[in-house]
């Protein structure tokens, strides 16, 4: 493969991402989360490097899935190719599946600035935002109080959709604790909600009592001190 373009970065670590994400927040970013086994991966590998040479402007981020396993569970990546388009922080679109049309005129549209064309496609396609940030936010606290202890999770307790999800309830069944739980891939307004309300970026989340506890690492961590049943006690 010919030499990389300047904008053209593999991410080595997750404060190697972090640093260059954080270089220009103004800058539009295409982050390609891959895997070397995934065969659609080598194609859309060859687009990437192609958009990246032709929108210099661009910072393109190479990320493979598994190796990078904190920026993709951060991004909630559950398959390969993904990608990922932001302007700093902020998310501008995510095309999933070795679609290449589809990235092409998205980061065609957003690296010549015309981001106003796909907010109004995703309006178009997503009902108007019915809920007020108020009437969300109530609504987040009533589902956080439905039990004593709520399990935000990517699936149900009985059938989990993903890997982090399935570690948490077993941990919690392990430890005798009776849990309810809500399926976040059902409500999208939940899904993002709690991400702000509980300033926390993934899945799954413990509730205790109505308070944010932590996501897996956390739960687990509490559960091997003894800091969990403390708290149910």
């Amino acid at each position: 493969m010919s030499t990389n373009p300047p904008n053209f970065h593999e991410v080595q670590s997750a404060e190697h991402f972090q640093s260059l994400l954080s270089e220009d927040l103004t800058r539009v970013s295409l982050i390609n989360f891959w895997a070397p086994w995934a065969a659609p991966c080598k194609q859309m590998n060859e687009v990437v490097l192609e958009l990246a040479k032709k929108y210099p402007e661009v910072l393109v981020l190479e990320v493979e899935a598994e190796t990078q396993s904190d920026i993709s569970e951060s991004f909630e990546v559950e398959a390969v190719p993904t990608f990922v388009i932001l302007r700093g922080h902020t998310l501008l679109g995510r095309i999933s599946g070795a679609d290449a049309p589809a990235l092409t005129d998205a980061i065609a549209v957003h690296a010549r600035g015309a981001s106003s064309v796909n907010p109004q496609s995703q309006t178009d396609r997503a009902p108007p935002a019915a809920e007020s940030q108020e009437a969300l936010n109530q609504r987040l606290q009533k589902l956080m109080t439905q039990d004593r202890v709520v399990l935000f999770m990517k699936g149900s307790p009985d059938q989990p959709r993903c890997g982090f999800s399935r570690r948490i309830v077993d941990l919690l069944r392990t430890q005798g604790i009776e849990f309810g739980s809500f399926d976040i891939l059902s409500d999208e307004s939940v899904r993002s909600g709690l991400k702000v309300l509980n300033n926390w970026p993934t899945f799954p989340q413990l509730i205790i009592n109505g308070e944010f506890v932590g996501g897996l690492d956390v739960v687990k961590e509490m559960a091997d001190n003894g800091e969990l049943k403390e708290m149910l006690a």
